[in-house]
């Protein structure tokens, strides 16, 4: 299937691997885009520049395909160097990169003359046309479905996808509730060029993450997720757990006094102890909605020739409507 991205990424099909904390290694990133997709490692994963560059190498071991690098600007005091990071994806010879949290434009400049496209995650219509303005060459419209952050706004891509197509010039993937073919042919039928998928790819053979993460995906339903921290307008959709359950009681009794240091020890460095350790209980993990639709561990070959296959079956059935 050619669309937008497909020939901007110069990749065979439209799935675009999220870029996920303590899930992005090279591992991922290489068996998604040997199955015809563009795989993304998180450099925010790996502890330093130096790592992000051993992590990359790793990655173009694995395969000849294109590969992505998601760079998430944190508001935060203590930032990462962020200057290291970008010279490190460039001189690492990765073609695309994610980018996502704050705006990007100060990177923007020095990735275009690598040639790199840029493709920036956006929950809402106006940061998506902010991107567009600044330079990036595409954007991830994230659904008020997603797991993670999805904005303030809780729109669901029902409406803000036909939305960002009304709007926006560049080329776009749908991103929150994607799981299969019916997921990617009815982006394209709102007007996206593709899809991205985080929980979907996190449920597979390669993934690098505990059993007990794959295992907690495909037994939840599209009821097992909550949104936290949304008084600190920072809101996060999460898996249930007892974690999460605590946390959400503190926000209740705090109410308009919550403060991050209320939560820090349900949402602050967890993500190895759960990720890496299967420690379900032990904090918050982005999961989405989509974890409803989730009933297998396939490989991601497998999961995206099922997709593909789905696809076509759709795009047959639906020439074969009279008018």
């Amino acid at each position: 299937m050619k669309t937008a991205i497909t020939e901007m990424f110069g990749i065979e099909h439209p799935i675009i691997q999220g870029g996920m904390h303590y899930v992005g290694f090279a591992e991922m990133a290489a068996a998604v885009s040997n199955a015809g997709g563009l795989g993304i490692i998180t450099a925010l994963t790996q502890k330093t520049p130096a790592d992000l560059a051993n992590e990359i190498a790793r990655c173009k071991d694995m395969t000849d395909k294109p590969i992505g690098v998601n760079v998430t600007f944190l508001p935060t005091v203590n930032a990462p160097d962020y200057p290291a990071i970008i010279k490190t994806i460039i001189e690492g010879g990765v073609t695309v990169v994610e980018t996502a949290g704050n705006n990007p434009v100060a990177v923007l400049p020095h990735l275009k003359d690598a040639g790199i496209k840029v493709i920036h995650k956006c929950t809402a219509v106006r940061h998506a046309l902010k991107a567009q303005n600044i330079g990036c060459d595409a954007v991830s419209v994230d659904g008020f479905e997603c797991g993670g952050h999805p904005g303030e706004d809780d729109i669901p891509n029902f409406i803000l996808l036909p939305r960002a197509a009304d709007e926006l010039e560049i080329p776009f993937v749908s991103s929150g509730g994607m799981a299969d073919g019916r997921s990617l042919m009815a982006s394209i039928a709102l007007g996206a060029a593709g899809m991205n998928m985080g929980t979907r790819f996190i449920a597979t053979k390669e993934a690098p993450v505990h059993e007990n993460v794959k295992a907690a995906i495909v037994a939840a339903s599209e009821l097992d997720t909550r949104l936290v921290m949304r008084p600190l307008r920072n809101t996060e959709r999460v898996m249930t757990n007892d974690a999460v359950e605590e946390l959400l009681k503190i926000e209740k009794e705090k109410g308009d006094d919550l403060k991050f240091e209320d939560v820090i020890e349900q949402v602050a460095g967890v993500y190895p102890r759960i990720m890496m350790d299967g420690e379900m209980d032990a904090g918050a993990w982005s999961c989405g909605m989509v974890a409803g639709l989730i009933n297998d561990i396939p490989t991601c070959q497998e999961l995206m020739d099922r997709i593909m296959g789905e696809a076509e079956d759709i795009r047959q059935r639906m020439n074969a409507i009279s008018a």
